[in-house]
């Protein structure tokens, strides 16, 4: 096995770059070789078709912040290495760094209202920590940090598969070899792969796929180390294609009609590797058990990642918020008592992630390097939290607004006929608000909750970091690991060491009870 070995260096470079990609360069790095298929046929242009072109101007739109004079503060630092990009591209040395990475995660976050989760900066939740300790990939140290400073000057936008496909999920991993990914042999230039991982959210618009297991899949050490890996391929490597679920942006009839489906659908797909080739300097974890099961935690990718996907959901709640505030305005019932009550459980929710994220940065503990991330416990605590959350949100939508968001024409075409418009001004009229402007006010809602976009948005938050059973069993075997649970028990032990059969044991209540007496 042929593999890099030279030493890598932790001093900053000598002079800052900024080579942060552009809108335009965004959407030119897109057009390569790269397979992806929908509808039975392979794209050939991603950034033109009609599936995923308003998709794709919408990430690009993130890009051109970056050079824009009034935000490259907010939305850039500086890193150990002279690089400057995204705030949260880079290690948070401090717990105000944190914070402002936070900050830079929701300005992004607002340009799609919180509807897209799968920006470029998810993927920094992990990658950032190959700049912080890139030792810990050792013998592959090199790639590490090579591949930080690709992304990181660059502003590369990585997607992730983490999922095995639900297939036999009751037998072993290294039992499914011929649907799980995994090598198939190596070569002096690299490693073949094959097998299938979902869900490669958004991948469509990728620079490249980050393969690992996910915290839920156990690899037994001298059985599964074919499985054991942890490795970046390119979009276009060859052997690897995306076939991609239907397009809700395809389908979506106009703006007017489809606010949100129309341009910010991350489509998901299955990311297949069919013998895949991948160079050893892409490779990051090789047939290494232990490395293979530990680095999702030691990563403090758990950590992070949580913090990227709190700060999207809680501008996505900020919006909802505004909603719900105008659509019970619209319907006249804003005044009433129960209605209010619904108003402020909305924004108790809103409330709760804010205040969880920011306890995340303020609140920190050390992590790769010298870097700092939030503390496991509260990361764990938003997962859990965010999965209830939007159901939450999506019941009081359905309960207070009622029938309001079918309540619609058709199409806004109905509102250009000559005909039927002075109708539509008369009987579609808002409380507060013209027909026009309460039509597009409910159909922007139902794209939110109802429509197939709105539908995969519930699946999406409920089940995107984990299932059901997993985000709770984390939360214990993080516990258990910090030894907080051992903590939680000597507390309760504590309690019952002040009484027994005979009555209390502590001088203070043995004390009153002799008074007494």
């Amino acid at each position: 096995m042929k593999i890099p070995t030279d030493t890598v260096s932790t001093m900053p470079d000598a002079a800052e770059t900024d080579d942060l990609m552009t809108a335009t360069d965004y959407l030119d790095s897109l057009r390569d070789a790269r397979q992806v298929y929908i509808y039975g046929e392979r794209v050939e242009d991603v950034t033109t078709h009609p599936a995923f072109r308003n998709a794709a101007r919408s990430i690009a739109r993130l890009y051109d912040t970056l050079h824009d004079p009034t935000q490259r503060d907010l939305l850039t630092i500086v890193d150990d290495y002279g690089i400057r990009t995204h705030r949260f591209f880079a290690p948070s040395r401090t717990a105000q760094e944190l914070l402002q990475a936070r900050d830079a995660m929701a300005a992004w976050a607002r340009l799609s209202y919180g509807f897209m989760g799968r920006t470029p900066d998810y993927k920094a939740a992990f990658m950032a920590s190959l700049g912080a300790d890139p030792s810990f990939y050792a013998p592959f140290d090199s790639n590490a940090l090579a591949w930080y400073k690709r992304y990181a000057s660059r502003g590369l936008f990585l997607n992730h598969v983490l999922v095995n496909p639900p297939v036999d999920r009751k037998k072993p991993v290294h039992e499914v070899a011929d649907v799980f990914v995994h090598v198939v042999r190596e070569t002096d230039g690299g490693i073949v792969v094959s097998g299938a991982k979902m869900l490669a959210t958004g991948s469509a618009l990728t620079h490249a796929t980050f393969v690992a297991q996910n915290s839920a899949a156990q690899l037994e050490k001298g059985k599964a180390e074919d499985f054991a890996l942890v490795f970046i391929a390119p979009m276009d490597t060859r052997g690897v294609k995306l076939l991609c679920r239907a397009s809700y942006e395809g389908r979506a009839h106009s703006p007017f009609d489809n606010p949100l489906s129309s341009r910010f659908d991350e489509n998901d797909a299955v990311l297949l590797f069919d013998d895949a080739f991948i160079p050893w300097e892409n490779v990051l974890v090789y047939r290494d058990v232990e490395r293979a099961n530990s680095f999702y935690r030691q990563s403090g990718f758990l950590s992070r990642y949580n913090l990227q996907s709190g700060t999207r959901l809680g501008v996505k709640l900020d919006f909802m918020t505004g909603l719900f505030a105008k659509g019970i305005s619209a319907n006249g019932t804003d005044e009433f008592r129960g209605v209010q009550v619904a108003l402020g459980e909305v924004i108790a929710w809103r409330n709760l992630i804010w205040a969880l994220t920011t306890a995340m940065c303020l609140d920190p503990q050390p992590g790769p390097g010298k870097s700092v991330i939030p503390k496991a416990e509260n990361a764990a605590t938003l997962r859990l939290f965010a999965t209830q959350c939007w159901v939450a949100i999506k019941d009081l939508f359905e309960t207070y607004l009622g029938a309001s968001p079918l309540v619609v024409p058709s199409s806004y075409r109905d509102l250009q006929n000559a005909e039927l418009r002075p109708l539509i001004d008369r009987f579609y009229r808002g409380s507060d608000s013209s027909a026009e402007a309460r039509i597009k006010l409910f159909k922007l809602i139902w794209d939110a909750i109802g429509t197939e976009f709105g539908s995969r948005h519930e699946l999406y938050e409920r089940n995107y970091s984990g299932n059901n059973e997993q985000v709770r069993l984390d939360l214990v075997n993080v516990a258990r690991s910090t030894r907080q649970l051992d903590a939680f028990k000597a507390f309760a032990d504590r309690c019952m060491q002040d009484y027994d059969l005979n009555g209390w044991t502590s001088p203070t209540w043995t004390f009153e009870a002799k008074s007494e007496t």
